[in-house]
């Protein structure tokens, strides 16, 4: 009788991580050495942001997608902290618009220029006030336009609507110590939390209620990280009581114990883990680690499955994780991040080998676009909602974005028109164009219309005669070198 290991099957298992060659690294950043375990970098389809090295104040880079190379030491930067800057956070609903928190107690929102920075931004479009200490965590809500999520060391939650720069919810009794981390789950409906007194919290921020806690959930005494998976589910990383690194998973339902904990090593980094709901991989990067692991999650034990690891030489001090949109579909890529070293910024390009060109739709399920499926007062009123799903199948180009515009009445200024079945959806710029139409239309004489489109219908017809002629000579091809294979010829 023989005896034959089963390897699991998963169209993961071959995923492979290849950093790009250094003419498309961004060179020459001098990347914040402040002492707190943030990404210190957040990236969209459009731009690439790093909290940098400042002198009297906080400030962090903000450079296209196109602009490798060396950066120059003179190029402008976003500095209105007057202290160092913590974390950073693009606007999923906007490409241009990105939150960032600072030492300086305040939360400030930016909307950067179309074709990026040309001189320094001074001016945010908000500054929330709100912290007495300082603000080391600022998150996006996934689905809500204008919702923002803010977490400071004086251990409050802020929710606000950058939309009118008030504060929505402040939740100030729920932790007692510094919170490590704050993610949303799916539909932004409730939020978990890790804290420095061990516990991992879910928390429903409109209530202000605790939904679930679990004490202990890793013993170690240095920092966690709790983020929602797309089924509803917890995953940790974090620290052993004999200091080893740790991933555990968690049903929300019952977090007595976990459903699976695996002990990585004994590294004294913190684990960051970034989490594709598209894929269910997780891929996990060590604060100082020169690797990222990545796992995939399923419903069959032990849930968490290891797939392989990237190894390279230089240590990570930062990383930042492209949404699936920025991503290259027809090259087969599932994730990218940017990773920072002391003094420049490495793309790492994560890549499932096939060896089709079309395109793979089951690595690439709709995903989460840039239109926001609820306002922030109708999320405020109660209501839920699953983020609004793009295909991937075409290059997706994203509408025209709106400016975000503050005002300070309770209603948002730039409030969604309803759409009724002759209207455009919202963002488009249709009252523009059907003027233009109109205008051109009763500028130009008919006959000339006419002409042209007798010029178009000519050109298809001379096309088809071509495409035809051509038809008919592959076939007379493959006839004489079908002859020649049978001998014949």
């Amino acid at each position: 009788m023989s005896f034959r290991k089963v390897v699991r099957q998963s169209k993961f298992r071959h995923v492979f991580g290849q950093p790009v060659k250094n003419d498309q690294c961004y060179e020459d950043i001098r990347v914040s050495r402040v002492t707190w375990d943030s990404t210190f970098c957040a990236v969209n389809p459009k731009f690439l942001a790093v909290i940098v090295e400042a002198s009297g104040g906080g400030a962090f880079l903000v450079l296209p997608l196109s602009k490798m190379g060396r950066i120059d030491k003179a190029y402008p930067t976003v500095c209105g902290h007057t202290g160092p800057v913590l974390d950073i956070d693009w606007c999923p609903h906007n490409d241009e618009v990105i939150a960032s928190g600072s030492e300086d107690c305040t939360v400030m929102v930016w909307q950067i220029p179309e074709n990026g920075l040309t001189s320094p931004l001074t001016d945010p479009v908000v500054v929330l006030e709100g912290h007495t200490k300082r603000v080391g965590i600022v998150t996006w809500h996934p689905t809500a336009r204008n919702v923002l999520l803010s977490a400071g060391c004086d251990n409050v939650v802020l929710i606000w609507n950058v939309g009118t720069a008030e504060e929505l919810y402040r939740l100030d009794s729920l932790h007692p110590d510094l919170i490590y981390n704050v993610s949303w789950n799916r539909n932004g409906s409730l939020f978990c939390s890790a804290c420095k007194d061990k516990s991992v919290r879910i928390i429903d921020p409109r209530r202000g209620t605790l939904v679930a806690e679990r004490e202990k959930a890793h013993e170690g005494a240095r920092p966690m990280r709790a983020i929602f998976l797309a089924d509803g589910k917890v995953f940790t990383t974090g620290f052993s009581r004999m200091s080893e690194r740790q991933l555990a998973l968690w049903d929300p339902e019952n977090l007595e114990e976990p459903m699976a904990l695996q002990e990585l090593d004994s590294s004294n980094g913190a684990l960051l883990p970034f989490y594709d709901s598209d894929t269910n991989v997780v891929y996990v990067c060590g604060k100082g680690d020169s690797s990222i692991r990545y796992f995939e999650i399923t419903d069959e034990s032990p849930y968490i499955h290891f797939l392989n690891t990237f190894t390279s030489k230089e240590p990570q001090r930062g990383m930042g994780f492209m949404p699936k949109r920025g991503l290259e579909v027809s090259k087969c890529e599932i994730a990218r991040f940017y990773k920072l070293h002391e003094r420049k910024c490495e793309p790492i390009v994560m890549t499932v080998p096939r060896k089709s060109d079309l395109f793979q739709d089951d690595l690439y399920p709709d995903t989460a676009g840039p239109e926001a499926a609820l306002e922030a007062e109708e999320w405020v009123s109660g209501r839920d909602a699953d983020p609004i799903l793009i295909s991937l199948r075409e290059a997706y180009v994203p509408s025209k974005h709106r400016d975000l515009k503050v005002s300070r009445r309770n209603v948002l200024s730039d409030s969604r028109p309803a759409v009724g079945p002759g209207s455009a959806r919202p963002g488009a710029s249709t009252p523009a164009a059907s003027t233009n139409t109109t205008t051109s239309s009763s500028s130009i004489p008919r006959a000339v219309e006419a002409g042209k489109l007798e010029e178009v219908m000519q050109e298809l017809r001379a096309l088809r005669a071509l495409v035809k002629e051509q038809g008919e000579r592959i076939g007379r091809l493959e006839e004489q070198l079908g002859r020649m294979e049978n001998g014949d010829a």
